[in-house]
């Protein structure tokens, strides 16, 4: 089995040095490094499978290192913060994070939601590429295309679109999108998948995504 390789990046040592000896514990390979400058430079040099990062960093915050990989890499991110604020939260969201674990957290919660993060692939299936109208969805290599124009999803955005049209014409509730995409119980609330849909719609730029009030989403062909 393939040991799967995480970056901590985290200031404050005490902290790191835990959730990196937690991790280890786990059969990880871990990298920790203490700032956003340090963690970009880890991430260009190496491949990892998850990064665990604070917001509140000398040098580069978390927000604005979490934009800068973003913008090439899907790669998951959980951020562990001080920071409580829903405002916080749903900016952590809106920037492309899978996660969102505040300060102080259970080290045995904290490392059930990394194992569920990682282990949260996209499901086998016969059909290399889905289709809705002019979105295409390749699941080899996790590619969206609007029109023929490549677009930049993360991975659980991916995977919530991919339900979507999977599930096309149903209605996907908040609660079954947090079970299927995220892999367990979220300890906050659905807000987590509305934040999802708002970056995707963004991004597609289409209105096929339609809210169902109260329940969920489905998708909805353009006439």
């Amino acid at each position: 089995m393939n040991q799967y390789k995480i970056l901590v990046v985290e200031d404050d040592k005490d902290i790191q040095e835990l959730m990196v000896e937690f991790l280890k514990a786990k059969d990880y390979i871990v990298d920790a490094v203490s700032d956003g400058v340090e963690a970009i430079q880890k991430f260009k040099e190496s491949k990892y499978d998850l990064i665990i990062m604070d917001i509140m960093m000398p040098n580069l915050d978390g927000y604005t290192a979490c934009k800068m990989i973003r913008s090439t890499s899907n790669i998951p991110i959980i951020f562990l913060t001080a920071l409580t604020e829903e405002t916080d939260e749903m900016k952590g969201f809106e920037l492309g994070c899978d996660d969102y674990i505040t300060k102080p957290f259970s080290f045995n919660v904290f490392v059930k939601r990394v194992e569920a993060i990682l282990r949260r692939g996209l499901k086998p299936t016969n059909c290399s590429v889905l289709e809705f109208e002019n979105l295409t969805l390749d699941l080899n290599t996790y590619t969206v295309n609007v029109n023929g124009n490549s677009i930049e999803l993360t991975l659980k955005e991916f995977n919530i679109l991919k339900e979507l049209i999977e599930k096309y014409p149903q209605v996907v509730t908040r609660e079954n999108l947090l079970d299927s995409i995220w892999g367990y119980d979220f300890y906050g609330d659905t807000r987590i998948v509305d934040a999802h849909i708002k970056n995707i719609r963004k991004k597609i730029e289409l209105p096929y995504i339609k809210t169902v009030k109260g329940i969920g989403y489905t998708l909805e062909k353009i006439d």
